[in-house]
């Protein structure tokens, strides 16, 4: 009776389960394969780091398995269990004291990174000489683990995203293999958690599709569970909505969004996230939490997420009229059209780079699919003579995967009037010089087929033509190329056939695009406004009064009381009646300018309107006839009462 096979259990089901779905991470393999079965490990504690849903869990479980086959105990634990307390941890490993070479796996380890100094002092010591220690963490170890001697046995891993065949290979093991695929990959990041849930919903639903509908609610829950375990309660929505909404988030500009709060408090909070990481003189949200906390924003509070998205753009053109143009690129971040983006953007980009020339590039690029001969031995000039001229885009092989030549009237080389594309172009952009700067592309390739790097190319040449705000920017349009000439058509380029390049049996076709007075800066901001519904912005008119949000308050809170409104700051005339009906007459002029024609602006417009400016017998009246909860009218009427203010507060325009 008791010869039959052996029972099976859930447990060995999952375990099954789990090792048939584990995919990529070679060369972390192989090197904890070595701390494993080395007689000379090349560490003996090992650090796993890397941002939520990375997969530093599934990387450990795999150790453990590789473990077992050897023969070693594994002693898993998570330091969300353990906590700071180390009397927990010496009990949890008082059953391996005398194993020969145990197997330590701390997960979650920076819920226990108190216990560094102790660990290292005290209980590490006294382990055997053959134990293997591993933690996963999302944050870097402690500097104590590389002095004192715990350097020459330590060693730190960091795991990046997954590469796109790890991937694809990932999804095949969930059983995903259709044309959703690329898709998924793209929306995943190469977070190996986005990509199982992904899968998931991939595999119980055949039309769930990344693109159409990648904001399910189910899929949102999981992601920010599992990706911003970090308590956030303490920190205001409106400081994390701008580290979700912008590419980078400075205290600069935490301070010109948050007026009046403390913007160094909130940039220290958003900093000690673990789904944040330094750029620059900032921080960046990790490209997986920021998807899943901006469509839970756009969710949960659409309004908040639409005025942050207005008032960062604001301070990103007034710091790049002032000089810095390399915020174009975080300006491009805030356009939300595809099309656009296609040929202008930064996003989506984080495997691919801009380089200089190297020697051997211009070989690379004649094997690559660049177009017609002669255009590419006129570009492969700039590539010896100018390389200045030109950048190259390399993925995360460093192999080739773009170029584009590039220029302005400034910075364009004397042979340049000699190329059969450049020279007219040259020329007609020097007879329209004084209407403004010109860009001008001689090429842009993108090799890999299907448009990665496309819009990296185009903000690219604008930063490295040497045009600080140009007024035009001339582009070389190949029909051929799927999604060209709908980009030039989307952003309002003109066609100027008397300007075509022929070349063999094609021909460049020669797009204009007039970024208006106002230069590139002013044209992206101004796209961003359209998107929002919002009419393009303006400066104040030079004869209207400017006024701050106290004055505006009190005004509306007054605005059928004349008496008071003569008193105004804003009021113009001799009269206490003509004083006061010159505020009426501003406050409605500009409430009338104020907001756009989006469903969102006309509930704004309509807000204050109920609130203020018509106003019912008591706001709960208006909020009623609205159809509007009690709370929700109060938060739209203080967001059209400061969206009224910052439109009188302007000051007039320069000149």
């Amino acid at each position: 009776m008791g010869d039959g096979p052996p029972r099976r259990t859930l447990a060995t089901r999952l375990e099954n389960r789990d090792r048939d779905r584990f995919t990529g991470r070679h060369a972390e393999v192989a090197f904890l394969d070595r701390c494993l079965g080395s007689e000379d490990p090349p560490a003996s504690v090992v650090h796993i780091c890397g941002p939520g849903g990375i997969g530093k869990s599934t990387l450990l479980r795999e150790v453990a398995r590789r473990a077992r086959e050897r023969g070693r105990t594994v002693v898993p634990l998570d330091g969300r269990e353990l906590g700071p307390d180390p009397a927990v941890l010496e009990a949890a490993l008082r059953g391996v004291a005398d194993d020969g070479n145990p197997v330590i796996l701390l997960d979650s380890y920076e819920q226990m990174s108190a216990l560094d100094s102790w660990l290292r002092r005290e209980l590490l010591l006294m382990l055997p000489d053959e134990a293997l220690v591993i933690t996963a963490g999302r944050h870097a170890p402690d500097a104590g683990w590389f002095a004192g001697g715990w350097e020459s046995v330590t060693a730190r891993l960091d795991l990046g995203a997954m590469a796109p065949d790890e991937a694809r290979k990932l999804l095949a093991a969930y059983g995903v293999a259709d044309a959703r695929v690329p898709a998924i990959i793209e929306w995943a990041a190469g977070f190996p958690l986005a990509l199982a849930l992904a899968a998931d919903a991939a595999a119980t639903d055949a039309d769930w599709n990344a693109v159409r509908s990648p904001e399910r609610p189910d899929i949102l829950r999981a992601l920010l569970h599992r990706l911003v375990e970090t308590d956030l309660q303490d920190i205001r929505p409106s400081a994390l909505g701008i580290a979700v909404v912008a590419r980078s988030t400075t205290p600069e500009l935490l301070a010109a969004v948050l007026p009046g709060e403390d913007a160094t408090a909130a940039y220290r909070q958003l900093a000690g996230l673990t789904v944040t990481e330094p750029l620059g003189n900032g921080i960046m949200m990790h490209e997986l939490a920021r998807k899943a906390l901006l469509a839970d924003l756009r969710l949960r509070n659409p309004d908040l997420e639409r005025d942050l998205r207005r008032r960062i753009a604001d301070y990103l053109y007034e710091q790049a009229v002032r000089g810095d143009s390399l915020l174009i690129i975080d300006m491009a971040h805030l356009v939300e059209n595809p099309l656009i983006k296609w040929g202008f953007g930064w996003d989506g980009n984080v495997s691919t780079h801009i380089d200089a020339v190297r020697p051997g590039d211009a070989d690379k690029a004649e094997r690559g699919p660049h177009g017609p001969e002669l255009w590419w031995q006129e570009s492969r000039r700039y590539f010896t003579e100018a390389p200045a001229r030109v950048a190259i885009a390399r993925d995360e092989s460093d192999q080739l995967c773009g170029y584009m030549v590039c220029m302005s009237l400034g910075t364009a080389p004397k042979f340049a009037d000699s190329d059969p594309l450049m020279g007219p172009w040259l020329a007609h952009a020097r007879a329209n010089a004084a209407l403004g700067d010109s860009v001008l592309w001689q090429a842009a390739v993108d090799f890999t087929g299907e448009g990665k790097v496309q819009a990296m190319l185009g903000i690219a040449g604008v930063l490295r033509s040497g045009a600080q705000n140009p007024r035009f920017a001339y582009l070389p349009i190949d029909a051929r190329v799927p999604g060209a000439v709908e980009f030039a058509r989307a952003i309002g380029a003109e066609y100027l056939p008397e300007l075509d390049g022929h070349f063999e049996e094609s021909a460049a076709q020669c797009y204009r695009l007039d970024y208006g007075p106002g230069g590139l800066f002013a044209l992206v901001r101004g796209q961003i406004y359209a998107e929002l519904g919002l009419p393009p912005p303006t400066g104040a008119r030079a004869d209207r009064p400017a006024a701050d949000l106290d004055t505006v308050r009190e005004v509306l809170k007054n605005f059928r009381v004349p008496r008071e409104l003569a008193r105004s700051p804003l009021a113009r005339g001799f009269t206490a009646a003509e004083r006061a009906e010159s505020v009426r007459q501003l406050v409605l002029a500009a409430a009338a300018e104020t907001f756009g024609d989006s469903e969102t602006e006309k509930l704004l417009y309509s807000v204050l309107v109920a609130g203020y400016l018509e106003p019912l017998r008591s706001h709960e009246e208006a909020a009623s006839r609205l159809c509007m909860s009690r709370a929700a009218y109060f938060r739209r009427l203080r967001t059209a009462v400061e969206r009224l203010a910052e439109y009188l507060g302007q000051p007039p325009p320069a000149g």
